[in-house]
Order: structure tokens, then sequence, then C-alpha cells
């Protein structure tokens, strides 16, 4: 899962060497974390949140293919 979402968002921004997408397991679920430049969180985020809005629904999907529930949160 972590692999798809990091391909996803490098495939938006400009620089995609900053992208870094960390997991982190609890008890309620699982929390994806990731972490673009600066300059790239408009383009993640999108118009309204739509993108990051899409981004967080393909991420509950395949986290319900495994089970578990997922949250993805933009870290800047």
């Amino acid at each position: 899962m972590k692999d798809f979402i990091a391909y996803l968002i490098k495939n938006l921004v400009d620089q995609p060497d900053a992208v870094d997408v960390q997991i982190f397991d609890g008890q309620q679920g699982t929390i994806l974390e990731v972490r673009v430049s600066p300059a790239d969180v408009a383009k993640v985020v999108g118009r309204q949140g739509r993108t990051i809005k899409s981004l967080r629904t393909l991420a509950m999907t395949v986290g319900a293919r495994f089970g578990r529930r997922v949250r993805l949160e933009l870290i800047q």
C-alpha cells in the first residue's frame, strides 16, 4: 500500500524525490503520513481539496481489501 500511494503522489508533483510516505499501525487503524516539498503541497491538495480527497478514498479502498481502516494525512 505504501508503494502504491507513493507512486501516485510522485506522479502528481514536480519534485518526486522529496516525497516521503510513512506508515504507522495503531489500534484504530493505519495512518499514512505523506510529506512533500512545500512547493508541491498545492498540487497534492488540488482545487477545493479534490485531489487529496481522491487519494484518501483510494487509500481507504486499498485498506479495506486488507481489512484495515486507513487514514491518509498530508504533513507540511
